[in-house]
């Protein structure tokens, strides 16, 4: 170890070459044993850069991360989309306004502090989705976090709630008869293209006659999913 004193002062100071440049420092102390130390220390810290090893930065809380990084995230990328820019704000503002949650650090947020989230938010009698929404946002938040370098832990799972309300379109009657209208029309047109190939050069000259097509099928199979209320995939299943 290369610790020294200066004339006329009672703090110690190291001294030692690195790849051909000196490094001279006070270590502010007068005990030599700790400015040893801190000369090792430094050395130690010199070593790992050169080999790619860096210290392990604190992960941001999720409060500052919200602030920092990814609230200016959504506002540059969604600056045409309102909505979009106001969806999250809100549900960041819900996250945040918990405490417990808004100022743990990223790497440390569990699956046991979102359910205690959850159990707060449920408590306030929110609904289902609103929650589930939350819960979304935190989720990108955690997953940003690691695709950014701001943990190098794998994030939590995060599961939605179960007995969301659903939104479903409902047809109306004359939407009903304008799609009915296009799939007639389209078997109209195929039709017409296969009495035009039944005339043609090579069904009468070859004798290759085309396959008659089915040419009102889309039309037959909306009409039974309009009377019957089946999706297309359990119609499909019946035949």
């Amino acid at each position: 170890m290369a610790v020294y004193k200066q004339r006329r002062s009672n703090k110690w100071w190291y001294k030692f070459n690195w790849n051909g440049q000196t490094i001279r420092e006070s270590t502010k102390q007068a005990n030599k044993r700790v400015a040893e130390q801190m000369e090792a220390a430094h050395k130690t810290s010199l070593a790992k850069g050169e080999v790619g090893i860096r210290s392990k930065q604190p992960a941001p809380t999720l409060k500052a991360f919200c602030e920092d990084s990814f609230l200016p995230f959504v506002r540059s990328t969604s600056a045409a989309e309102a909505n979009t820019i106001r969806f999250y704000e809100n549900s960041v503002a819900n996250l945040t306004a918990f405490p417990k949650l808004a100022n743990l650090p990223l790497d440390q947020i569990n699956a046991e502090v979102v359910a205690f989230f959850v159990a707060r938010r449920q408590l306030d009698t929110v609904q289902v989705s609103t929650i589930n929404r939350d819960l979304a946002t935190l989720r990108r938040m955690l997953h940003l976090a690691v695709e950014w370098g701001k943990v190098t832990t794998l994030p939590p799972r995060i599961r939605l709630l179960p007995g969301e309300n659903h939104r479903e379109r409902v047809l109306s009657v004359e939407e009903e008869t304008a799609y009915l209208d296009a799939a007639r029309q389209i078997g109209n047109n195929i039709e017409n293209a296969y009495n035009q190939a039944l005339t043609g050069v090579r069904a009468v000259q070859r004798g290759e006659e085309p396959k008659r097509p089915d040419s009102y099928l889309l039309g037959d199979v909306t009409t039974i999913l309009f009377d019957c209320g089946l999706r297309p995939e359990e119609c499909l299943r019946l035949n």
